[in-house]
């Protein structure tokens, strides 16, 4: 077997010099490296924003969603969305092992996996596309992909459904993060908080700011306020338009009594809602911008225009044990698992 990188640049056709997933094009060729996994794919959950994209531009035409998808991955060899850069996660069957990862690797061949990596790096290839599930951002389909060496993925367990656990993964680092920041007492807004990513950072928050805290979902209408409140995920549900930065700012004046918040997380799948989320925030206090709609020039130069001193967060989707605290959550809330089930798996 030839050497590979690591981090998969031996796989870059162009530019030359570069990682995998800035590049413009790789190599899908499923001949693998010495140190790279074979996986035979079965279901590409594809990531919120740029499944959004993809819809709109094709009207909402499943046959055109295929269309645009193998047109993807054929220029590029791997599944990067060209309008918004993002990927999406897979869940698959290993296939075959390099050489040189034999004894390294707690895998076997047979073993189903998600990756936590990002189809923005991964080469792909996809023979057929079986079925699209619009509404979840699912797509079952025959062909194959590679895993780098630096690759991260998480055993499917025996004790939630597939297509579940490949949905709550494909956000793991959205809750594991909130895990992290969120302290008794703080308040917390949750911008987009009643999607796949959002309620599972609400579950987070709840838990971590306590009873002394204040937990705020924020949605563009009312249609999940029900199932959000019985589920006891948020103190308060602010319905507005994020991308109206002002009537998001009067609003969570109003519900924090001019105090705004400690914590405000974007989940949203939509852009221009960077400046919602600095106006919401305290002084002093953090952003965290999961959404990878967020422009982060407009967001940096929009905190400058408005005087805003505060810290804001790159939403990296990997954050140290994010697929375990998540698929945790699936496993201690009945009640949150049995909102999954219905709206994701």
């Amino acid at each position: 077997m030839k050497k590979g990188c690591k981090f998969g640049t031996h796989r870059v056709i162009e530019p030359k010099g570069i990682l995998p997933q800035p590049a413009q094009k790789i190599s899908n060729d499923m001949e693998i490296f010495d140190n790279e996994i074979l996986i035979d794919v079965q279901t590409l959950n594809i990531d919120s924003a740029s499944f959004t994209q993809i819809k709109e531009q094709a009207g909402g035409d499943e046959a055109k969603i295929k269309e645009i998808m193998l047109d993807i991955v054929a220029k590029q060899g791997k599944h990067k969305n060209p309008v918004t850069g993002s990927g999406g996660m897979l869940i698959g069957t290993v296939a075959q092992i390099g050489d040189a990862l034999v004894g390294k690797t707690d895998l076997k061949v047979g073993d189903k996996i998600a990756t936590l990596v990002s189809l923005s790096l991964t080469p792909l290839v996809i023979e057929e596309i079986l079925e699209i599930r619009i509404n979840i951002d699912q797509v079952d389909i025959k062909g194959k992909a590679i895993l780098f060496e630096s690759g991260l993925y998480a055993k499917i367990p025996s004790d939630i459904p597939e297509n579940l656990a490949l949905s709550v993964l494909d956000v793991a680092g959205a809750p594991a993060q909130t895990a992290k920041l969120v302290k008794p007492g703080d308040k917390v807004l949750v911008i987009g908080g009643a999607g796949k990513s959002g309620m599972l950072c609400l579950y987070e928050a709840k838990k971590r700011a306590g009873v002394t805290g204040q937990v705020i979902c924020l949605q563009h209408n009312d249609s999940a306020k029900d199932r959000v409140m019985n589920a006891g995920l948020a103190d308060n549900f602010l319905v507005a338009d994020a991308t109206d930065a002002v009537e998001v700012l009067r609003k969570v004046e109003e519900l924090t009594n001019g105090e705004m918040c400690d914590l405000v997380i974007n989940c949203v799948n939509v852009p221009n809602t960077e400046m919602a989320s600095i106006l919401a925030t305290k002084d002093d206090g953090m952003v965290y911008f999961f959404s990878m709609a967020t422009s982060f020039t407009k967001a940096a130069l929009g905190a400058e225009g408005v005087g805003k001193d505060v810290t804001m967060i790159v939403g990296n989707g990997y954050t140290k044990g994010h697929a375990e605290i998540t698929l945790q959550i699936m496993r201690e809330s009945a009640v949150l698992r049995k909102i999954y089930e219905e709206l994701y798996a």
